[in-house]
């Protein structure tokens, strides 16, 4: 056989395999509201950037059928491209090729496309439709679970990892998105569970749907499993380019930064009006954030978890910094279990990419109850307290109203190690709000007093005035300035350009032993 004709089969051979299984397995995958595997690729990558590997991997199983059908890619779509340039790394099911489930094959693939993400420093994202672990392979394809979820471990922290789901993902697959950094999610077509609807209930005699079980809005909501939850794979794989535009590409470089034309020392006299200076009446802190950060744009994490608090990647002049925020429009801002976890998850990326930290604090303590205490918010809390204490990216706090007792050391205090800490004229840190610290000071005077309503009014009072105006903490060193909030913006921005060439070392040792 001559070259040429050598090189007509292979074009032969590679049409074959980007065809896949054909066109009405094509429209069966489009008639559920999904795209396949390539189509999604060329969505997320740049134009005729990606470059696939292993193409014509085939499986060598046999049994049960498999002998006689052993497609190109084997289900699953490797290789590399970019996205604004950068190079990114991607893996997708098609879920066209035995429902995208997971053979030795298949396994392999991944395998080398995330040790060559690794070796290369550059992100990871892994497009998932699968159908969990191919049955007929057995337990060699449970072993490729191993080797993925052995490989997400060793990339977390290194380089930005992030799944997409857009299929289902039943079962141990389930947890090579828990092992990574952001989880996307489309509704009505993607669903995350480790037992599915069957079986739960022929176990409790439960009847759910997969979507009520473990749908996009359930794991946006209540879980706290995915980070961002869209209504079709478009929008969703628009918000990971952009997501990806905010991350360095590993842990040794910075994030990129982008062109501002929003000026650095932009007056924001709007926030006067936002925040109440009474810091009982609640208000929208995304007004504040939207009101600070480049052209009012942010991207929010876990937007629908644990509201009370507020975690977002936004640009101050251009640089990307984490914003963490209390949020008084719900639960008055208090931190509580999942608020805590949120928030120190968040921390700990920030820290791992570089990314330095902001926090807006207004926060009236922690949330009391029962079942917080027996939840655990001890050691959930002390997540939160243990993320900020082992940062070493710049670190501003910023108090804008309330700021009392535990809660306010935890939200990254002078204390805990924050480099530089600001608050606004209207703040009032304290152990405590005045009146519950004049019940406790002056029981016995309120209770021996003709009016103890008066009594409790005025002992509030004065405590406020001697322990809780807004320059006690700057007086001790605790605040490092009192500034008008319209200049909190060029505050911020000439404080982190300060704070750019900051370097820390932590302790020599093999890894801390965080709460759990």
């Amino acid at each position: 056989m001559s070259a040429q004709a050598r090189v007509a089969e292979l074009a032969a051979v590679r049409g074959q395999a980007l065809a896949g299984p054909g066109g009405e397995a094509t429209r069966a995958q489009h008639a559920k509201g999904k795209l396949t595997a390539r189509e999604r690729i060329a969505l997320l990558m740049d134009e005729g950037s990606f470059r696939e590997v292993e193409a014509l991997r085939r499986h060598r199983a046999t049994g049960f059928g498999l002998e006689g059908k052993r497609p190109y890619t084997d289900g699953v779509v490797t290789g590399w491209g970019t996205v604004e340039g950068r190079t990114v790394f991607v893996y997708a099911h098609d879920f066209r090729i035995f429902g995208g489930a997971l053979g030795e094959a298949h396994a392999t693939k991944i395998h080398k496309i995330m040790d060559m993400a690794l070796a290369a420093g550059a992100p990871l994202v892994s497009l998932n439709d699968g159908a969990g672990a191919r049955i007929q392979e057995g337990v060699s394809a449970l072993a490729g679970y191993g080797g993925i979820f052995t490989r997400n471990t060793r990339a977390s922290g290194v380089i930005p990892q992030i799944s997409v789901m857009m299929g289902p993902c039943a079962g141990g697959a389930a947890y090579s998105p828990a092992l990574t950094d952001f989880v996307f999610m489309v509704r009505e077509t993607s669903q995350m569970f480790i037992t599915g609807p069957d079986v739960v209930k022929a176990v409790t005699g439960e009847e759910i749907t997969q979507n009520g079980l473990g749908g996009a809005d359930v794991h946006a909501e209540t879980s706290g499993v995915c980070h961002f939850a869209y209504d079709d794979e478009e929008t969703c794989l628009a918000e990971v380019r952009y997501l990806l535009s905010l991350l360095p590409s590993n842990n040794r470089q910075a994030p990129p930064p982008a062109p501002c034309t929003d000026p650095a020392d932009r007056a924001v006299p709007k926030l006067l009006e936002v925040v109440p200076a009474d810091g009982s009446r609640p208000y929208d802190m995304h007004r504040v954030l939207e009101e600070l950060v480049d052209d009012g744009e942010l991207l929010e994490v876990h937007e629908r978890w644990a509201r009370n608090i507020i975690c977002a990647l936004a640009r101050l002049d251009g640089q990307v910094v984490g914003l963490v925020a209390s949020q008084p429009a719900t639960l008055a801002g208090v931190l509580d279990i999942e608020a805590s976890e949120k928030a120190a998850r968040f921390v700990q990326m920030c820290d791992a990419f570089n990314i330095p930290i902001v926090t807006l604090v207004d926060v009236p303590g922690f949330l009391p109850g029962v079942d917080q205490e027996h939840g655990g918010i001890i050691r959930h809390g002390a997540k939160l307290l243990y993320a900020y204490c082992n940062a070493t990216v710049p670190r501003i706090s910023l108090v804008l109203r309330k700021a009392y007792g535990g809660a306010y050391i935890v939200m990254d205090s002078q204390s805990i190690g924050a480099d530089l800490t600001y608050a606004w004229p209207t703040n009032e840190i304290a152990v405590m709000g005045a009146e519950g610290a004049a019940n406790v000071i002056f029981r016995r005077q309120i209770a021996a007093a003709p009016d103890p309503e008066a009594m409790r009014a005025r002992v509030a009072k004065e405590y406020r005035a001697e322990l809780m105006h807004p320059y006690y903490a700057a007086e001790r060193g605790l605040v490092d300035d009192v500034i008008d909030p319209a200049a909190t913006r060029e505050v911020l921005i000439q404080s982190l350009a300060m704070l750019r060439t900051k370097h820390a070392d932590l302790p020599s040792r093999k890894h801390g032993n965080p709460p759990q």
